[in-house]
């Protein structure tokens, strides 16, 4: 059974379509017009060998606040698509990632209950290009609110911005990837004594 999401979300500010294939090699096609955050879908994609389609156009001559949040949340409603029943998988999965001086822990549960902590160094640069290093854990806040998982990420130390978000997006790819595959000696089962996820 495939295990596709396609989500399309159109506002007055931005118009974004998000294709993810939760079993596929890590084939990724991303522009939303930020540089910086199409690096980290790609990371996204490549390391939790989805394969990822995003196309957002969106109101730049404002600033990538509207662009950056609505890819997030179209990103997390494709996900919570793509994973469908969720019986047979394992549902939990962690990973703890370095990049140079920095390292990001990130646990998660596709539980069907968004929660969100996150953890990052203080007085980071804020800008990588025209990214706003302050819209990481936004875009994590918005993923998680559409996803329907929670998640923990955190990142006990770290001196350069850009490493700093690139070690929580390779993380989360991979913890996302170990969560949503499926177990062999679960086949059929619902991860979950609720009899719900």
């Amino acid at each position: 059974m495939s295990r596709v999401g396609r989500v399309e979300r159109t506002t007055k500010e931005t118009s974004v379509v998000v294709e993810i294939d939760l079993d596929g090699t890590g084939k990724v096609d991303v522009a939303t017009g930020v540089g910086f955050y199409d690096h980290m879908l790609d990371q996204l994609g490549r390391h939790g060998l989805f394969d990822l389609t995003v196309k957002t156009d969106g109101d730049l001559h404002i600033d990538t606040h509207h662009t950056i949040e609505d890819t997030a949340l179209a990103l997390g409603a494709a996900f919570r698509q793509a994973l469908g029943d969720k019986v047979g998988i394992y549902r939990f999965g962690n990973c703890t990632v370095p990049l140079d001086e920095s390292l990001a822990q990130v646990t998660v549960d596709l539980s069907g209950r968004p929660y969100l902590v996150h953890t990052e160094p203080e007085n980071m640069a804020p800008m990588i290009g025209t990214y706003d290093t302050t819209m990481t854990r936004h875009i994590f806040e918005s993923f998680v609110a559409q996803a329907q998982i929670a998640l923990h990420i955190h990142v006990p130390y770290g001196r350069n911005a850009h490493h700093i978000v690139e070690c929580q997006f390779k993380a989360l790819a991979r913890a996302l990837r170990y969560a949503a595959e499926r177990d062999p000696r679960a086949a059929g089962i619902l991860p979950s004594t609720k009899g719900a996820l």
